[in-house]
């Protein structure tokens, strides 16, 4: 969806709107500032830690080149955050080209960094020279001091700007980077940082780097953790199955390779398995988590059921060659690629397509796990007698599986009775809701607007995927109905560009069995229709909690605090009306009754069709929360905690989180 201020025209007095004047230079870093979306993704809580995540980045590609040991994240009581590091800090000698600091070139110029020189860094997740520099944009103030050659350099910026020349403090025997910087209140919608978010992403760089020791500290609530991993990719995969069960231990595969187009790439695997069902491979290049896989992970998956299947043929274990999707039921994967010249298909940088690294890992894959399965036979055959129970449970599926399978996207006798599909039939007009409850269902079925809404009911709560085969998955007959309706087939066979609709939006009530619920069918979603989320196509309904009536006047609200501003708008608006001041109002709020009702929805199947219409089903009016993964392998090992089959690591879960739930109903 275009900016509204991008498509907005500007007539002129001779009526042409397209002229030399229509053309701008945005000089410096103005383009940031007035698009910074389209640099950091939003502006909302997401795009304000991933102004963290480009600095981070920064000390950890100097990790890379071997000169940085520790790093250090700071959340301070202003706002802030300061990242420090001991590498060889930036350059502060006059640049040859611009004739000015090079520190300065590189905090205020775009495309300005040594990441595109082979000399300076062979390995680097900063790609594009736009990091560090978006985030001085974006903030307020930012102040980078540095250590090299013996000196201290420090200067101060505002709004990508400088504001000081670059000073020399001392003398000094150490060497690094010290960058602090406030986000720019008037750009972010909150400039609040979390301190979990923060750890997430620093935790998965700890993993990915064992080499690194990272220190992060919040001076708000005197909160910190260091993070050091010396297992590296073995704690990594051991962390994300902390609450299932094991029965092979980690198998780490390393190799070294050289092709023509890079010139040395690190190919380091670590894969287990357990009893769970699922499969969660993560995959990472250069530290950057490639959610959608690419030509790393294709390699990594083709090696591993040839491998597997020439031990299991050339041991007599199994008489028929198992499929790929076998040996993949309970696995849990992580491939870390390093390399110097990585190329993403789209701009997301989400998935890897150099096409020689498929071949690299998988004979690294090969080799490696063959030497593995020749040493270690009891652990190899525990690992096919798993694929080949999963081959059992996959042959007995089958009939169940063409069931669910639709010969036509839009052939009508295919699709499940209660759906009440739309008229249009372009799924990018189209938007399917799964709705829980049938009276919820009836109401959002008159409520809606037939062109491009449909509304699917569900009976009562689906099965938890992550405890079940896809055999007794297929015989929940919710399940099969989603599977339906979506018409873009599941697991191994999903298909994205056959989705039937554009936008699929999960409706529950706003209480813990609507968050269970949700819960249920985002977990249905992660494992078996995962391109929904990363194509972004998946949303959550925010029903409101709220009806606030004064005389005619109906609002609504969707937390507590909502309801209070529109309480205290209400009362500003008598006040005036009435010539009193607003303490007034409230002294009397006491002995008089102001007129204001307040009632609180218990679930959806209490609104009428027009309440259901107006709060949240209207595009004009209504709010959606746009299911995302911006970091695949906490939302992995959270679902494994959440779903899985172990209780302690849950009950800590929910103990530790607790605090954070809002509008809890007991």
């Amino acid at each position: 969806m275009q900016d509204q201020e991008e498509i907005q025209q500007t007539p002129v007095e001779n009526g042409n709107t397209y002229s030399e004047d229509s053309i701008k230079v945005l000089e410096g870093l103005e383009a940031v500032r007035k698009r910074p979306a389209m640099y950091i993704g939003d502006i909302s809580e997401r795009g304000l830690h991933h102004l963290i995540n480009e600095v981070v980045d920064n000390s950890i590609d100097e990790a890379l080149a071997g000169y940085c040991k520790n790093i250090s994240v700071t959340i301070h009581t202003d706002g802030g955050i300061s990242v420090e590091d001991d590498g060889r800090g930036i350059p502060t000698g006059i640049h040859p080209v611009k004739k000015i600091s090079t520190l300065e070139v590189v905090m205020c110029t775009l495309h300005a960094g040594g990441k595109f020189d082979d000399s300076s860094y062979k390995v680097s997740g900063g790609l594009h020279g736009v990091g560090v520099s978006c985030v001085n944009a974006l903030s307020s103030q930012m102040r980078v001091t540095v250590k090299r050659e013996g000196q201290i350099f420090t200067q101060t910026y505002s709004e990508g700007k400088p504001v000081s020349q670059v000073e020399i403090l001392g003398d000094t025997d150490a060497s690094g980077t010290l960058i602090r910087f406030l986000p720019d209140a008037t750009i972010f919608r909150t400039t609040v940082f979390q301190f979990e978010r923060v750890a997430e992403r620093l935790r998965e760089l700890a993993f990915l780097n064992p080499q690194v020791i990272i220190h992060l500290y919040d001076e708000r609530e005197k909160q910190e953790e260091t993070m050091h991993y010396k297992g590296g990719l073995v704690d990594f995969v051991k962390y994300i199955d902390e609450s299932v069960t094991s029965f092979v231990k980690p198998i780490l595969i390393t190799g070294n390779e050289i092709s023509e187009a890079n010139k040395n790439v690190a190919v380091e695997i670590c894969f287990q398995y357990n009893s769970g069902y699922s499969e969660n491979i993560l995959s990472y290049v250069n530290n950057i988590n490639t959610i959608e896989g690419g030509t790393h992970v294709s390699g990594f998956r083709s090696a591993l059921t040839r491998t597997l299947n020439a031990y299991a043929a050339n041991n007599k274990l199994n008489k028929t060659p198992l499929s790929g999707e076998d040996f993949r039921e309970g696995l849990t994967a992580i491939i870390s690629v390093k390399m110097n010249e990585p190329q993403f298909e789209g701009q997301t940088k989400t998935k890897l397509g150099n096409s020689d690294i498929e071949g690299l890992v998988r004979q690294i894959m090969n080799d490696k796990l063959a030497q593995y399965l020749d040493s270690h036979p009891n652990e190899a055959k525990k690992v096919l007698e798993k694929a080949i129970l999963a081959a059992e449970a996959r042959i007995a599926a089958r009939k169940s599986r063409e069931l669910v399978r639709r010969k036509n996207a839009f052939e009508g006798s295919s699709l499940p009775g209660k759906l009440a599909d739309c008229s249009i039939r372009n799924p990018e007009e189209c938007e399917i809701y799964i709705v829980e409850g049938d009276s919820a269902g009836g109401s959002a079925k008159q409520g809606r607007d037939r062109r491009f809404q449909a509304i699917l009911p569900l009976k009562g709560k689906i099965l938890n995927v992550q405890k079940a085969r896809l055999t007794k998955i297929l015989e929940n007959d919710e399940i099969r109905t989603i599977f339906l309706a979506i018409g873009a087939g599941f697991d191994e066979e999903f298909d994205v560009d056959k989705a039937r609709y554009g936008k699929i939006i999960l409706m529950a009530d706003a209480d813990i069995d609507g968050s269970h619920i949700r819960t249920l069918l985002l977990t249905l979603f992660f494992i078996y229709m995962k391109d929904l989320i990363f194509k972004g196509k998946l949303y959550i309904a925010q029903p409101p909690l709220y009806k606030v009536k004064k005389g005619k006047g109906e609002y609504y609200a969707y937390n507590d605090s909502e309801r209070d501003e529109i309480i205290s708008r209400i009362r500003k608006e008598t006040a005036a009306r009435k010539g009193i001041d607003i303490e007034t109002i409230e002294v009397m709020e006491g002995t008089t009754p102001d007129g204001i009702q307040i009632s609180r929805f218990k679930g959806l199947g209490e609104m009428n069709p027009e309440q259901l219409w107006s709060t949240t089903m209207n595009p004009e009016t209504r709010t959606l929360c746009r299911v995302s993964v911006e970091d695949a392998a906490n939302a992995a090992r959270i679902f494994q905690t959440l779903m899985g089959e172990k209780v302690e690591p849950r009950r800590e879960f929910i103990e530790k989180n607790a605090q954070y739930v809002k509008n809890l109903d007991v």
